[in-house]
C-alpha cells in the first residue's frame, strides 16, 4: 500500500505542479462561458436577411399584405413584383434583389403545397425560415378573411392549443427540460473526461517508458501497484480540477445573486439556477457523477495505459491501437442521445448498465429521477459491474504494462498483447 501511495503522491504532484494545469484549470471555465455566449452570438450574426422579390399570380399576396408584414418584422423584406415579373426574372441582382418567388395562381381552398426561392446561390434554413413565416402568415390571413373569421375568433383560435407536460406523481417538481439539460451536460463532461485523462495517461506511461524511468520502478513494484497508483494519482488531479471548475461556478453564482439584487439579467440567471437545482435531486447527482466520473476514468484509464506500455515513442503507433478504445467512449456519446429521449427504453437501460458506456448513459437518466425512473436495482448493479469491470481492467493492464514496458523497436498486435495479459509469470 505503501508503494501505491508513493507512485500516487508522484504522479498527482507532478501534474498540479505544471503550468499547463494551472492555465487549462483556468481557462477552461472562461471557454466554456466564451463558447456558450459566441455560439450564440454566431448564430445571431449569420442569419442573412434577404430582399425577395415577390411575383403572385394568385392575386391573394397584395402590396398591403406584404408591407403589412414587413413592417410586424424586418428581418427579410418581401416586396411585390408581379408588374416587373419578366424583368426580374430575368436580371432580379440588377434590381437590388437577393432571389426572388413566383406564387402560381391558386384557390385559398387549396393553396400549394411548396414554393420555391429561386437565387443563383443556396440559402440556409436561417436565412429562409424568416421569410417562410412571413408567407405562412400572411396565407393564415387570407384563409381568416375568407372564411369570414374575425379578429376575436382568432385569438380563440390562437389560444385554443394544448401543450403535453410529462409530470412525475412521485415528484411534481421534477422537471422534464432540466433532466434533459443535466443528463446531456453530465455526459458530455464525462466523454471529453475520459479521452482528455485517458489519454495523459497513456502519454505519461510512454514518457516512462521513452526515458526508460519504467525499468527501475518495474524491478521494485508489481504491475497492479503501478498501473493501479498511476491510475489513481491522474484521477485525483483530474478530480482537483473538477471540484475547482465546481467552486468557479458557486462564486460566479453567489457573485451574480448579490450584485443582481436590483434586477436583470443576474436576477434572470439566479432564478434559472434555483429552478434547476429546485427540480432534481441535488445531492444524488453529484454523488453520482463523482462516482461515475472517477469510475468511468479508472475503466478506461487502465486500457490508455497498457496501451502506453506497449509502444514506443510513435505517436501513430498508440493512435492506431487506442482507436478501438476510444471508439467505445464515442458509442457511448452516441447512446446518450436515444437514452435522454425515451430514458426507460431497453436500450437506454442496458446502456447504462453495460460498463463500457455505463459511465455516459447512467448519467444521462439519473436526472429523470431515482428509484421511479432508474431503479435501485439497475443503479446498483451498474455500480457494481463498473467497480468490477475497472478492478479486472487493471490487473488486465498491469499484467501488459510489465511485459510491454520493458520491450522496444516492436509494433505490438492486439493478439500479441492478449497473450502477454494471460502469460503466467
Amino acid at each position: 500500500m505503501k508503494k501505491i501511495w508513493l507512485i500516487i503522491k508522484r504522479e498527482y504532484l507532478t501534474r498540479v505542479r505544471k503550468k499547463t494545469f494551472i492555465i487549462s484549470t483556468l481557462l477552461f471555465p472562461i471557454l466554456w462561458i466564451a463558447l456558450i455566449f459566441g455560439m450564440g452570438y454566431i448564430a445571431k450574426e449569420s442569419i442573412q436577411n434577404l430582399k425577395i422579390a415577390v411575383i403572385d399570380n394568385s392575386g391573394y399576396f397584395s402590396k398591403e399584405r406584404l408591407n403589412k408584414q414587413n413592417a410586424i418584422d424586418n428581418s427579410s423584406t418581401l416586396i411585390p413584383e408581379t408588374k416587373n415579373a419578366d424583368k426580374i426574372i430575368a436580371d432580379y441582382k440588377s434590381n437590388g434583389y437577393d432571389g426572388y418567388i413566383v406564387i402560381p395562381a391558386m384557390s385559398w381552398k387549396t393553396g400549394t403545397d411548396s414554393l420555391q426561392l429561386k437565387s443563383n446561390k443556396s440559402y440556409g434554413s436561417s436565412s429562409t425560415v424568416t421569410v417562410e413565416a412571413k408567407l405562412n402568415r400572411i396565407w393564415n390571413e387570407i384563409k381568416n378573411d375568407s372564411l369570414q373569421i374575425d379578429v376575436e375568433k382568432q385569438q380563440i383560435l390562437a389560444a385554443s392549443r394544448i401543450t403535453l407536460k410529462s409530470t412525475n406523481i412521485d415528484d411534481e417538481k421534477a422537471d422534464v427540460k432540466t433532466a434533459e439539460g443535466i443528463g446531456y451536460v453530465s455526459g458530455l463532461l464525462i466523454y471529453l473526461i475520459l479521452l482528455i485523462y485517458g489519454s495523459q495517461v497513456m502519454m505519461g506511461v510512454m514518457e516512462e517508458k521513452t526515458n526508460r524511468i519504467a525499468e527501475v520502478i518495474v524491478s521494485s513494484v508489481k504491475p497492479f501497484q503501478m498501473m493501479l497508483g498511476k491510475i489513481l494519482g491522474i484521477g485525483l488531479v483530474a478530480l482537483t480540477q473538477f471540484f475547482l471548475w465546481i467552486t468557479f461556478v458557486i462564486i460566479i453564482y453567489n457573485v451574480a445573486k448579490v450584485s443582481g439584487s436590483g434586477g436583470g439579467m443576474a436576477n434572470q440567471l439566479i432564478g434559472a439556477m434555483q429552478a434547476m437545482f429546485g427540480s432534481v435531486n441535488v445531492p444524488l447527482i453529484l454523488f453520482c457523477f463523482g462516482f461515475y466520473f472517477l469510475a468511468g476514468f479508472f475503466f478506461y484509464a487502465s486500457l490508455y495505459g497498457a496501451i502506453g506500455s506497449a509502444v514506443n515513442e510513435d505517436m501513430r503507433e498508440a493512435q492506431s491501437l487506442s482507436f478501438p478504445i476510444t471508439m467505445l467512449v464515442i458509442i457511448s456519446i452516441a447512446l446518450m442521445t436515444p437514452a435522454i429521449a425515451n430514458p426507460t427504453s431497453p436500450i437506454a437501460i442496458w446502456a447504462s448498465i453495460i460498463p463500457i458506456s455505463s459511465p455516459i448513459v447512467m448519467m444521462a437518466r439519473i436526472p429523470f429521477g431515482v428509484p421511479n425512473t432508474v431503479p435501485w436495482w439497475q443503479l446498483g448493479l451498474s455500480m457494481a459491474l463498473l467497480v468490477l469491470s475497472f478492478i479486472v481492467t487493471v490487473w488486465f493492464a498491469g499484467k501488459i504494462y510489465r511485459t510491454g514496458i520493458l520491450m522496444y523497436g516492436k509494433k505490438p498486435s492486439w493478439k500479441e498483447m492478449l497473450k502477454w495479459a494471460f502469460r503466467k509469470n
